[in-house]
């Protein structure tokens, strides 16, 4: 296994408590800290034998809870889980896409229903989806139709800029739509920008 240089190690602790602030080998200043590991028997050690022994297996001494005594440490490979800790981020944030709720009514007059549609296309343009909610209260139970209309008008009105994620749904008193922007829409408008 090759060694590292002292300067790629001080390089690679920089950049690893530029975002996560976690102590490694000579920067814990605990004088006895508790080790754990793989292979490893947990068992409280010197802070010296501590670092000799994730040495000797080629690890890292990495303090994951200073805030108890004896503080724990874990002899790991630190470059490794860094990595992974941020493969996990990176795919949380893919997945994450915000969705917000635009709610109307089955009678909403054309202003108002061109006022939220003006709301939509804001939304849709920030890369977001966009769910139209109708919620039926008492007697306009009777009336979905009506909403299923108005949802309907709604997927037309934003049919040039959006693609349907969830058709018109009842659930309970409610009934929804989800729209999500089209990947075109967003490319296009972005050369459109570059070219001005």
């Amino acid at each position: 296994m090759r060694r590292k240089t002292k300067f790629q190690t001080q390089k690679r602790n920089n950049l690893i408590n530029k975002e996560i602030k976690y102590k490694i080998n000579s920067e814990i200043r605990s004088k006895v800290v508790r080790l754990v590991g793989k292979n490893i028997k947990p068992k409280v050690y010197p802070l010296k034998q501590a670092l000799k022994i994730a040495k000797d297996l080629y690890l890292d001494l990495v303090e994951i809870n200073p805030k108890v005594t004896p503080t724990i440490c874990k002899a790991m490979n630190f470059s490794k889980f860094l990595y992974n800790l941020k493969k996990r981020k990176k795919k949380y944030k893919q997945n994450v896409i915000l969705t917000k709720e635009i709610r109307l009514t089955s009678q909403t007059n054309i202003h108002d229903l061109s006022v939220k549609i003006e709301k939509a296309k804001k939304i849709l343009t920030s890369n977001k989806k966009v769910k139209f909610s109708i919620f039926f209260k008492v007697r306009s139970i009777f009336y979905k139709y009506l909403g299923e209309k108005m949802l309907l008008k709604c997927i037309e009105l934003l049919s040039n800029i959006t693609k349907v994620e969830i058709q018109p749904r009842m659930e309970e008193k409610k009934m929804f739509i989800v729209l999500i922007p089209k990947v075109s829409h967003n490319s296009h408008k972005l050369n459109e920008n570059k070219k001005k």
